[in-house]
């Protein structure tokens, strides 16, 4: 009888810890957002009115946008940086270990202290950033402050009028954008070391007697054999960067999420209608939900492309 229960008990621990801190927080999430629930206790059944209240509130769209504008700058960039960082580091011989480390240095250091040092970089009277762009000739920018987008600011150089929608993210958020790929590189160079560490030499010992150029091992041999690896950064990449708070409330921070609203995410616009002026946790929950739905869409969206993951 122990023998059949041993497993179960074994993975007891961690499904505590999950219900109580994952599933539970769900499900009270839903129940929350049909109720008129502040601070102060909970109200009156509302029904799907949190809901209807989203479809019409303009800062929800602009803050979903914003994340939408983070996820698809950051999740492509984080893994092409990423691997063709791991791809030296797998050809170095000495002091790997060194550089693996320096590399992964981001990964472990508190994100409150990168972004005030980032805050500080982005400075736009004393910054490193700015004096940088002087010396090498370029007009100092207002990086955290600027509202206008990337491809509005570049394009206007050249006297070409863009339309909004083609704007791009904010300046502003293009900085959280440089900062949140820059982080994610440690923990994503390391994931794709390992993986191209277990990549059998023979392949690449064949492929050189057949007369395969670098180039065509990279995407004939190495691809396709990291492309669970690659499954895997995709996935934990576009989930964490749906997830982002902590760079945007410090480096743009209260009273709305940078300038004009432009650097308020999603995850930030929950924190802003659940503990900022209004409180109003209900409605906090409603949106919570909502970003939990669209995570989870893409998260299956994903898994069907595991077809092409070569195992």
């Amino acid at each position: 009888m122990f023998k059949k229960i041993s497993p179960y008990l074994y993975i007891l621990p961690a499904l505590i810890i999950i219900v109580i801190f994952r599933f539970i927080p769900i499900v009270l999430s839903f129940i929350i957002s049909f109720f008129e629930w502040n601070i102060n206790g909970v109200g009156q059944f509302i029904g799907i009115s949190n809901y209807t209240k989203l479809i019409s509130d303009p800062e929800f769209w602009q803050s979903l946008l914003n994340t939408f504008y983070l996820v698809i700058f950051v999740v492509p960039s984080a893994i092409i940086i990423s691997l063709f960082f791991a791809v030296l580091l797998n050809n170095v011989e000495k002091f790997r270990g060194f550089f693996r480390t320096i590399y992964y240095i981001p990964a472990v250091t508190s994100l409150v202290a990168v972004s005030i040092v980032w805050k500080i970089i982005f400075n736009q009277q004393s910054g490193l950033a700015n004096f940088l762009l002087e010396k090498f000739g370029f007009h100092p920018l207002g990086w955290l402050a600027e509202s206008r987008g990337i491809m509005e600011l570049f394009l206007g150089n050249f006297g070409i009028d863009v339309p909004s929608w083609l704007a791009g993210p904010s300046l502003a958020l293009f900085s959280i954008i440089l900062v949140t790929v820059w982080r994610s590189l440690g923990y994503n160079t390391i994931i794709y070391l390992a993986g191209l560490q277990n990549i059998p030499k023979v392949y690449y010992e064949a492929s050189e007697i057949d007369g395969a150029s670098k180039t065509r091992q990279f995407f004939g041999i190495t691809l396709p054999l990291i492309s669970p690896t690659t499954f895997y950064v995709l996935m934990m990449t576009t989930i964490t960067t749906f997830q982002v708070f902590s760079q945007v409330y410090l480096m743009t921070g209260p009273p709305i999420g940078g300038p004009l609203g432009t650097t308020k995410v999603i995850v930030y616009y929950i924190y802003d209608k659940g503990f900022g002026e209004s409180q109003n946790l209900s409605y906090a929950s409603a949106i919570a939900l909502v970003l939990f739905v669209i995570i989870l869409s893409f998260t299956l969206i994903q898994k069907k492309l595991e077809k092409k993951v070569h195992y």
